[in-house]
């Protein structure tokens, strides 16, 4: 008998890097996710096949259980496969029963958003593989990726969330947020795919002492959260572009890119790849495309 789970994907609009320690930040669920199909295999291993959006095969490979046991490595050209076995051999740790009670697998996943987006591939996986087993994701993503969580919690809520770390421990807040502005708000993809556990190491080389940085964006997101104002809106996410800039000793990606942008643009999650904000009282979509970008998603496409 077959068994289905799916999980959100996910987009951080305040609170990047900073929510790792102790910001709190707003996060929204995308409409598009992951699904996870679990029937019964045989022969002691699992017989993986993952697609991607448009229905190609983008991984497949048959995984033994001892591989899970032990945490098999694998070499570099197998990377994919290596870093699923680091991911079953946490969940193993968590729940052993599902190799020692089962004669084997058939896996499918299948993504509703292209992979190379940056939506939560990773993260969809893990809350996915943490509802089949019966486990802990948040502790599934810590003992395997790392980072903050927030991207766990859009995939197991249908709503926007306010998330933040205390004590390393998730605090996940629904929040009310449907801006009347949404048709001024637009997510363009920068055609480059960024690495989080690159960008979290990055980070922590050059972050300061981050009180007063928090104080600032949890000030931030609170505007954010409540303002009718679509000028109050840009200027605040303006704001926040700066202040992480700063941090980060890096140009905004207005700054590299968009300079004559009549809008506000926001970076979010790890800098330098995936999806930017775009704020804009006209349609952007000719500007970006003239740019060389060519993905442009309104937000009420994007969003739950």
């Amino acid at each position: 008998m077959q068994q289905t789970f799916y999980s959100n994907g996910k987009l951080l609009i305040t609170g990047e890097y900073s929510v790792l320690d102790g910001a709190k930040a707003l996060a929204l669920p995308t409409k598009s996710g992951q699904y996870l199909h679990v029937s019964p295999g045989k022969n002691q291993i699992i017989s993986w096949k993952s697609f991607d959006a448009d229905g190609s095969v983008w991984f497949e490979d048959t995984i033994l259980f001892d591989d899970i046991k032990h945490k098999t490595s694998f070499d570099a050209s197998q990377g994919i496969k290596k870093t699923l076995i680091e991911i079953l051999h946490q969940a193993y740790l968590q729940n052993n029963d599902f190799l020692s009670n089962s004669d084997g697998y058939t896996v499918t996943t299948e993504l509703t958003f292209p992979r190379f987006w940056g939506l939560g591939t990773s993260s969809t996986l893990i809350n996915n593989i943490a509802q089949w087993l019966k486990i802990d994701a948040f502790e599934l993503l810590r003992e395997s990726f790392g980072g903050s969580g927030y991207d766990i919690a859009c995939a197991q809520n249908d709503s926007p969330i306010l998330y933040s770390l205390e004590n390393d421990k998730p605090i996940i807040e629904s929040v009310s947020f449907n801006p009347i502005f949404a048709n001024n708000l637009y997510f363009v993809y920068l055609n480059q795919k960024q690495n989080s556990k690159e960008a979290i190491a990055f980070y922590y080389k050059k972050r300061p002492q981050m009180a007063n940085i928090i104080e600032k964006i949890d000030a931030i997101t609170n505007i954010i959260i409540n303002t009718k104002s679509l000028l109050e809106f840009s200027a605040a996410l303006n704001h926040h572009e700066i202040i992480m800039s700063d941090v980060l000793e890096m140009q905004t990606v207005k700054e590299a890119f968009f300079s004559d942008f009549t809008g506000g643009i926001k970076s979010l999650g790890a800098w330098g790849g995936d999806f930017i904000l775009a704020i804009s009282e006209e349609n952007p979509t000719p500007y970006f495309q003239t740019k060389g970008f060519t993905i442009i998603v309104p937000y009420r496409d994007m969003i739950k």
